[in-house]
Formats: structure tokens, sequence, C-alpha cells
């Protein structure tokens, strides 16, 4: 590890990292691939293998203590909003395990007709309009719209739940945990879908609400406020990311032209896109963990109990596995490696193809309804998140192609 006096920094909550992170990355990767932040107080792995054994290897790296480093989200009880992002087995496959047969494939298959036509109807109101926000008129609103009708949240309450979700992860400068708006919105959340809950109790329904109420192995049932824990997690986790995703692929293909035409003249470039930007600029830069024993790495040791983040941005830009790695490229050869955006082993992403699902169907009807676009980069506005990247605003002129109409069944 370097030790001059330019030796890296690298911290997560600056603002300079939110809007670029990637030539820290490289430094990270090339000078310091286990890197102490003393005054933080977290070690992080940046080079691709660190990081996805990071991931595999539950039993050094726990998620105990869950994925943030924001004090007020870390420790023993992260798992009251994380849900099963911050457990161990075996408490980790019993909440897995249960929650699963409520958010089965069959029900996020049989979700895409419906993502569909929400993505028309907002792309209608996009050609009504002519110049829009991109986020506030179809990115942030579509993932919402999709996890609320899964979970049988009401279309009144949408937008604010996404603005209570909004608040959890942004940070303002020199803010390193979750600000006092962010601990209120947690607690409006919780109390809503705990009211939710007591709804779902009183008179079932078909959704996912009602669906974990009733899951069942071998007798075990979740409790009430692990169900409560669980939508928690899917509006922050099912809404943030997704969003991320879609604006970052509408961004990057803006920015390289050249690739841009590709899926506007052939929709079957569409899979790789939302592959290659997942690769790219990932919506989920880094997820933390804590040690259970001393780890040795790079003749350094970290000691049972330290924090280390695992940089799933980073990773997807190691040139060690990636050809051209700094290059948004829609021609890479298929498969990719495996890629580090949905964690990888137990705690692989339970929501990854529901992400994909929805970016691939909107990315396909964006397409067919306009023939490009222009965005305005003096209005561009960057989220400024710990562990979250994206857009909070991109303007947007679409080029409506000729004749596109949306079919009168989807409106």
């Amino acid at each position: 590890m370097s030790t001059t006096s330019d030796a890296v920094v690298y911290n997560p909550y600056a603002y300079e990292i939110h809007e670029d992170p990637y030539p820290i990355y490289e430094r990270l990767r090339e000078e310091a691939p286990l890197y102490r932040n003393d005054e933080m107080g977290f070690w992080a792995l940046s080079r691709h293998a660190d990081v996805l054994e990071g991931f595999r290897d539950w039993e050094r790296y726990s998620n105990s203590h869950g994925v943030s480093l924001d004090p007020a989200a870390s420790g023993p009880h992260a798992h009251k909003t994380m849900s099963f992002l911050a457990m161990d087995p075996p408490m980790h496959g019993r909440m897995r395990g249960l929650v699963s047969r409520g958010f089965t494939p069959r029900r996020v298959a049989e979700l895409e007709p419906r993502i569909r036509r929400i993505a028309r109807d907002y792309i209608d109101q996009m050609i009504q309009q002519g110049s829009v926000d991109f986020i506030a008129d179809f990115a942030g609103r579509l993932p919402m719209d999709v996890i609320s009708e899964m979970m049988g949240v009401p279309p009144a309450d949408r937008e604010e739940l996404r603005r209570l979700s909004d608040l959890l992860v942004h940070r303002e400068p020199g803010v390193h945990d979750v600000p006092p708006e962010g601990m209120a919105a947690a607690l409006e959340l919780i109390v809503y879908y705990a009211d939710m809950l007591a709804q779902r109790k009183a008179t079932p329904t078909d959704d996912l609400t009602s669906a974990l109420l009733a899951a069942e192995i071998d007798g075990d049932r979740l409790t009430d406020d692990e169900i409560t824990g669980f939508l928690f997690l899917m509006v922050v986790a099912g809404n943030e990311t997704t969003t991320k995703l879609l604006a970052n692929a509408w961004y990057w293909a803006w920015r390289n032209p050249d690739e841009r035409a590709k899926p506007f003249d052939d929709p079957g470039y569409i899979p790789m896109w939302v592959e290659e930007t997942l690769r790219y600029d990932t919506s989920s830069q880094m997820l933390a963990r804590v040690t259970t024993a001393d780890v040795e790495l790079y003749d350094q040791v970290i000691p049972a109990g330290d924090r280390v983040v695992l940089l799933a941005g980073s990773a997807n830009r190691d040139p060690r596995v990636f050809a051209d790695a700094d290059r948004y490229d829609l021609d890479r050869a298929e498969p990719l490696p495996q890629l580090a955006s949905f964690g990888f082993g137990r705690h692989f992403c339970m929501g990854a193809s529901l992400a994909r699902l929805e970016a691939r169907v909107a990315l396909e009807e964006l397409v067919r309804a306009f023939s490009t676009y222009e965005i305005e980069p003096s209005g561009i506005e960057r989220v400024h998140s710990v562990n979250v990247r994206g857009f909070a605003a991109v303007p947007t002129t679409p080029v409506v192609r000729p004749g596109y109409t949306v079919p009168e069944g989807d409106r």
C-alpha cells in the first residue's frame, strides 16, 4: 500500500466520488487492492476476484451488521430494516426461503405484460409533454409502480413512498450517516407497511404482502416484523436500484452516440444494453461486510470485527477480467464474465431477474416509441449516496418515431 503524500484516498461519502469514482477505483486496484481508511474505520477490496470472493465467503465476510457504512444502518439490529441482507445462515436461509414462497419466478415472469403497459402509459405522457425529466417522468415512476403493484400499494400512495425512499439514500456534503430526514422517512415507511400488513390480515388479497403472510415451511411462518422489514427493503432496493439502472443506461448511451444508435436501429441489442450498463456503471457500487476472523490479504491482516466494503463498481471495471474495461461497448462477446452488480453466492440479489426484466421491457418500449433522444447537460443532477450511484434528474428531449402510437388496449 502506498504511503507517499499522494497516496490514494477513497471516501464513499465524498461528492467527487459520486460524480466519478472510476479513476480512484483504478488506483485502488493497482496501488492498494486492500485499502485501509483509518479515519472512517473500514477496509476496501476493489479487484474482481477479491470482491467476488468476499461475496462468496459469507463465513469470514459476514452480513450480520448490514451492507451500509452508515452507523445508524449498521450493527446487530440492521436486519430490522435490511431484512435478510443483514443476516447470515441459518437465519438468512430461513428468511430467504420463506420470502421466496411469495417472490417466485412465476410471479415475476407474469409481471411482463403489466410492466409493458406501465411503460407505454408513461411514454404516452412523455410524447404529450415533449421535453421531460427522464427520472421524474419515467425511470423513477415505472419501478415504483411495479414494486407497488406486487406489494399491493395503491396508486395514490406511490409518489410519497418514492419521496421517502429517496430521503433514505440522500447524503448532504460531510454527512456520514443516515440524516434526521432519512430516519424520519424510515419510520414513516415502517408504519405504513405495518398498517398495510394489518389490512391484509383482515382482508387477504392477491398480492405479495398477502403471499408473505401465507408463506410457510414445515409450520414456520414469517413474523409481522420480518414481513415489514422485507417490504421496507423492497421499496428501497427494488425501486432505487432499478431507477438508477434505467437512467444510467439512458445517460451512457447518450454519452456514446455510436453505441446509442445500435439498440435504436436493432432492438436485439437491448439485452446487452442492460448488461453493459450493469457492468460499466452499476447502481449498487459497494456493499459492506464485517469480518468474523482475521483475514490475511496482500501482506496485511484485516482484524476480526472490522468493516470491509466490497467495491462492485470497481470489480466490474477490472481489466484483469474485462477487456477494454473503461469502454462502454454494446458489442461485447456474450456471455459477459461474472458481474458483481447483484452480488454473488448465497446473497445474490433475489430481485436481479425482476430488475433485468423491468430494464429490458422499459428500453424495448422506449426504442419502439422513439428514434433517438438528446439530454440537456446543464440540467443533469446526480444522486449523492454512499451505496447507490445514479441520477436525480436527466432532462431529455426524445424524438418520436413517425407513425408511433400507444396500442389502444394499453392506455
